[in-house]
Protein backbone atom coordinates (compact mmCIF):
# COMPACT_ATOMS: atom_id res chain seq x y z
CA UNK A 1 0.00 0.00 0.00
CA UNK A 2 1.44 3.37 -1.04
CA UNK A 3 0.33 6.46 0.83
CA UNK A 4 1.19 10.11 0.25
CA UNK A 5 0.96 12.18 3.44
CA UNK A 6 0.45 15.93 3.78
CA UNK A 7 1.18 17.85 6.99
CA UNK A 8 0.35 21.58 6.97
CA UNK A 9 -1.16 22.21 10.40
CA UNK A 10 1.81 24.17 11.75
CA UNK A 11 4.40 26.65 10.62
CA UNK A 12 6.43 24.08 8.67
CA UNK A 13 4.78 22.03 5.91
CA UNK A 14 6.00 18.55 5.04
CA UNK A 15 5.04 15.65 2.82
CA UNK A 16 6.04 11.97 2.80
CA UNK A 17 5.43 8.72 0.96
CA UNK A 18 5.36 5.30 2.59
CA UNK A 19 4.92 1.84 1.13
CA UNK A 20 3.78 -0.97 3.42
CA UNK A 21 5.13 0.83 6.47
CA UNK A 22 8.47 1.78 4.91
CA UNK A 23 9.20 5.49 4.54
CA UNK A 24 10.32 6.05 0.96
CA UNK A 25 10.99 9.75 1.41
CA UNK A 26 10.00 12.97 3.12
CA UNK A 27 10.36 16.64 2.19
CA UNK A 28 10.15 19.48 4.70
CA UNK A 29 9.40 23.10 3.84
CA UNK A 30 10.90 26.26 5.21
CA UNK A 31 9.88 27.83 8.51
CA UNK A 32 6.97 30.30 8.24
CA UNK A 33 6.85 30.19 4.43
CA UNK A 34 3.26 30.17 3.18
CA UNK A 35 2.14 26.59 2.60
CA UNK A 36 0.37 27.57 -0.62
CA UNK A 37 3.81 28.43 -2.01
CA UNK A 38 5.63 25.34 -0.77
CA UNK A 39 3.30 22.35 -0.57
CA UNK A 40 2.91 21.41 -4.24
CA UNK A 41 6.62 22.02 -4.99
CA UNK A 42 7.46 19.75 -2.03
CA UNK A 43 5.20 17.03 -3.43
CA UNK A 44 6.73 17.43 -6.89
CA UNK A 45 10.24 17.12 -5.45
CA UNK A 46 9.25 14.08 -3.40
CA UNK A 47 7.71 12.34 -6.41
CA UNK A 48 10.82 13.07 -8.48
CA UNK A 49 13.29 11.92 -5.81
CA UNK A 50 11.45 8.70 -4.90
CA UNK A 51 10.49 7.78 -8.45
CA UNK A 52 6.94 7.09 -7.26
CA UNK A 53 4.26 8.02 -9.78
CA UNK A 54 1.13 9.69 -8.47
CA UNK A 55 -1.00 7.16 -10.32
CA UNK A 56 0.50 4.37 -8.19
CA UNK A 57 -0.77 5.84 -4.91
CA UNK A 58 -3.47 3.99 -3.00
CA UNK A 59 -4.51 6.83 -0.68
CA UNK A 60 -3.62 10.27 0.61
CA UNK A 61 -3.29 10.88 4.35
CA UNK A 62 -3.81 14.47 5.43
CA UNK A 63 -3.22 16.01 8.85
CA UNK A 64 -6.78 16.96 9.68
CA UNK A 65 -6.42 19.33 12.59
CA UNK A 66 -6.42 21.05 14.90
CA UNK A 67 -3.86 23.65 13.92
CA UNK A 68 -3.42 26.71 11.76
CA UNK A 69 -6.72 27.54 10.05
CA UNK A 70 -5.00 28.63 6.85
CA UNK A 71 -2.54 25.75 6.88
CA UNK A 72 -5.27 23.16 7.40
CA UNK A 73 -7.35 24.63 4.58
CA UNK A 74 -4.38 24.51 2.20
CA UNK A 75 -3.52 20.94 3.14
CA UNK A 76 -7.12 19.79 2.84
CA UNK A 77 -7.61 21.51 -0.53
CA UNK A 78 -4.39 19.98 -1.87
CA UNK A 79 -5.35 16.49 -0.69
CA UNK A 80 -8.89 16.84 -2.04
CA UNK A 81 -7.65 17.98 -5.42
CA UNK A 82 -5.21 15.09 -5.73
CA UNK A 83 -7.75 12.61 -4.41
CA UNK A 84 -10.35 13.67 -6.95
CA UNK A 85 -7.86 13.68 -9.80
CA UNK A 86 -6.49 10.23 -8.93
CA UNK A 87 -9.84 8.80 -7.75
CA UNK A 88 -8.37 7.51 -4.48
CA UNK A 89 -9.58 7.84 -0.86
CA UNK A 90 -8.33 10.29 1.75
CA UNK A 91 -7.36 9.39 5.31
CA UNK A 92 -8.25 12.10 7.81
CA UNK A 93 -5.51 11.81 10.46
CA UNK A 94 -6.01 13.83 13.67
CA UNK A 95 -2.97 16.05 14.05
CA UNK A 96 -2.41 15.42 17.75
CA UNK A 97 -2.70 11.65 17.24
CA UNK A 98 -0.01 11.81 14.55
CA UNK A 99 2.22 13.88 16.85
CA UNK A 100 1.86 11.17 19.49
CA UNK A 101 3.14 8.70 16.87
CA UNK A 102 6.37 10.74 16.74
CA UNK A 103 7.22 9.08 20.06
CA UNK A 104 6.24 5.51 19.22
CA UNK A 105 9.31 3.77 20.66
CA UNK A 106 9.73 1.14 23.35
CA UNK A 107 11.34 3.61 25.74
CA UNK A 108 8.22 5.76 25.76
CA UNK A 109 5.80 2.95 26.59
CA UNK A 110 4.50 3.68 30.08
CA UNK A 111 4.64 7.48 29.73
CA UNK A 112 1.75 9.88 29.40
CA UNK A 113 2.20 11.61 26.04
CA UNK A 114 0.91 15.19 25.95
CA UNK A 115 1.12 16.99 22.59
CA UNK A 116 0.29 20.68 22.83
CA UNK A 117 0.09 23.23 20.03
CA UNK A 118 -0.12 26.96 20.58
CA UNK A 119 -3.74 27.93 19.88
CA UNK A 120 -3.29 31.59 20.89
CA UNK A 121 -5.86 33.37 23.10
CA UNK A 122 -4.16 31.77 26.18
CA UNK A 123 -5.01 28.25 25.04
CA UNK A 124 -3.34 25.20 23.54
CA UNK A 125 -4.69 22.45 21.33
CA UNK A 126 -3.85 19.35 23.31
CA UNK A 127 -4.54 15.74 24.17
CA UNK A 128 -3.35 13.13 26.65
CA UNK A 129 -2.36 9.66 25.44
CA UNK A 130 -0.34 6.62 26.40
CA UNK A 131 1.07 3.69 24.46
CA UNK A 132 0.12 0.11 25.15
CA UNK A 133 0.85 -3.35 23.81
CA UNK A 134 -2.10 -5.12 22.20
CA UNK A 135 -2.58 -8.92 22.55
CA UNK A 136 -1.08 -9.38 19.06
CA UNK A 137 2.07 -7.49 20.22
CA UNK A 138 1.31 -4.42 18.14
CA UNK A 139 1.70 -1.02 19.78
CA UNK A 140 -1.26 1.33 19.94
CA UNK A 141 -2.31 4.22 22.17
CA UNK A 142 -5.11 4.90 24.62
CA UNK A 143 -6.82 8.25 24.70
CA UNK A 144 -7.29 9.87 28.12
CA UNK A 145 -8.13 13.27 26.66
CA UNK A 146 -8.88 13.62 22.96
CA UNK A 147 -8.10 16.65 20.84
CA UNK A 148 -9.44 19.84 22.41
CA UNK A 149 -8.56 23.46 23.20
CA UNK A 150 -7.99 24.59 26.79
CA UNK A 151 -5.70 26.67 28.97
CA UNK A 152 -2.40 25.16 30.09
CA UNK A 153 -3.53 25.47 33.72
CA UNK A 154 -6.61 23.37 32.96
CA UNK A 155 -4.47 20.89 31.06
CA UNK A 156 -2.14 20.48 34.04
CA UNK A 157 -5.17 19.87 36.25
CA UNK A 158 -6.37 17.12 33.89
CA UNK A 159 -2.93 15.52 33.94
CA UNK A 160 -2.95 15.54 37.74
CA UNK A 161 -6.38 13.86 37.77
CA UNK A 162 -5.13 11.08 35.51
CA UNK A 163 -1.92 10.59 37.49
CA UNK A 164 -3.85 10.43 40.76
CA UNK A 165 -5.60 7.27 39.51
CA UNK A 166 -2.31 5.39 39.29
CA UNK A 167 -0.54 4.17 42.42
CA UNK A 168 2.74 4.44 40.54
CA UNK A 169 2.18 7.49 38.32
CA UNK A 170 4.16 7.50 35.07
CA UNK A 171 6.28 10.40 33.84
CA UNK A 172 4.70 12.89 31.46
CA UNK A 173 6.26 13.58 28.07
CA UNK A 174 5.39 16.94 26.48
CA UNK A 175 5.85 17.88 22.84
CA UNK A 176 4.66 20.54 20.40
CA UNK A 177 5.16 24.23 19.74
CA UNK A 178 2.94 25.06 22.72
CA UNK A 179 6.07 24.50 24.80
CA UNK A 180 7.69 27.56 23.23
CA UNK A 181 4.91 29.75 24.60
CA UNK A 182 4.17 28.01 27.89
CA UNK A 183 7.24 26.11 29.12
CA UNK A 184 7.79 28.64 31.93
CA UNK A 185 4.23 28.06 33.16
CA UNK A 186 4.74 24.29 33.04
CA UNK A 187 8.01 24.52 34.93
CA UNK A 188 6.39 26.74 37.57
CA UNK A 189 3.23 24.69 38.11
CA UNK A 190 3.95 21.07 37.17
CA UNK A 191 4.31 19.09 40.41
CA UNK A 192 4.86 15.72 38.73
CA UNK A 193 7.69 14.05 36.82
CA UNK A 194 7.87 15.33 33.25
CA UNK A 195 10.28 15.88 30.40
CA UNK A 196 10.28 17.16 26.83
CA UNK A 197 10.45 15.26 23.57
CA UNK A 198 13.72 15.39 21.61
CA UNK A 199 13.98 18.03 18.91
CA UNK A 200 13.44 15.58 16.04
CA UNK A 201 10.12 14.45 17.55
CA UNK A 202 8.90 17.81 18.85
CA UNK A 203 6.76 19.05 15.93
CA UNK A 204 4.30 17.75 13.36
CA UNK A 205 5.76 15.42 10.72
CA UNK A 206 4.35 14.00 7.50
CA UNK A 207 5.99 10.59 7.98
CA UNK A 208 4.02 9.88 11.16
CA UNK A 209 0.85 11.17 9.48
CA UNK A 210 1.53 8.53 6.82
CA UNK A 211 2.29 5.73 9.29
CA UNK A 212 -0.81 6.37 11.38
CA UNK A 213 -2.78 6.83 8.16
CA UNK A 214 -1.79 3.34 7.07
CA UNK A 215 -3.11 1.90 10.33
CA UNK A 216 -6.37 3.82 9.92
CA UNK A 217 -6.68 2.73 6.29
CA UNK A 218 -6.34 -0.93 7.32
CA UNK A 219 -9.22 -0.39 9.77
CA UNK A 220 -11.44 1.11 7.07
CA UNK A 221 -11.08 4.64 8.48
CA UNK A 222 -10.99 6.68 5.29
CA UNK A 223 -13.25 9.05 3.37
CA UNK A 224 -13.80 10.20 -0.18
CA UNK A 225 -12.15 13.40 -1.37
CA UNK A 226 -15.56 15.10 -1.27
CA UNK A 227 -16.08 14.20 2.38
CA UNK A 228 -12.72 15.37 3.79
CA UNK A 229 -12.86 18.53 5.94
CA UNK A 230 -10.46 19.88 8.59
CA UNK A 231 -11.23 19.83 12.32
CA UNK A 232 -10.61 23.36 13.53
CA UNK A 233 -12.01 22.80 17.07
CA UNK A 234 -12.62 26.55 17.44
CA UNK A 235 -14.24 29.22 15.27
CA UNK A 236 -11.81 31.13 13.08
CA UNK A 237 -10.92 34.75 13.84
CA UNK A 238 -13.21 35.90 11.03
CA UNK A 239 -16.08 33.86 12.47
CA UNK A 240 -15.45 35.24 15.97
CA UNK A 241 -15.37 38.82 14.70
CA UNK A 242 -18.60 38.29 12.76
CA UNK A 243 -20.29 36.85 15.85
CA UNK A 244 -19.15 39.84 17.89
CA UNK A 245 -20.52 42.24 15.26
CA UNK A 246 -23.82 40.37 15.16
CA UNK A 247 -24.11 40.64 18.93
Amino acid sequence: MRILAIESSGQIASTAIIEDGEILGMKVGEFKVTHSQTLMPLIDELIHETGVELESLDAIAVSGGPGSFTGLRIGSATAKGLGLALDIPLIHVPTLHAMTYNLLTAENIGCLIVPMMDARRDQVYCGIFDFLIRPDNTVDFDIFLDSCAMSVTDLLDRIREILSLDGNPPPVLFLGDGLLAYHELIEAEADFDYYYAPDEAMLQRADTVALLGQVMMSLGMYVSADEEAPDYLRPSQAEREKAERDQ
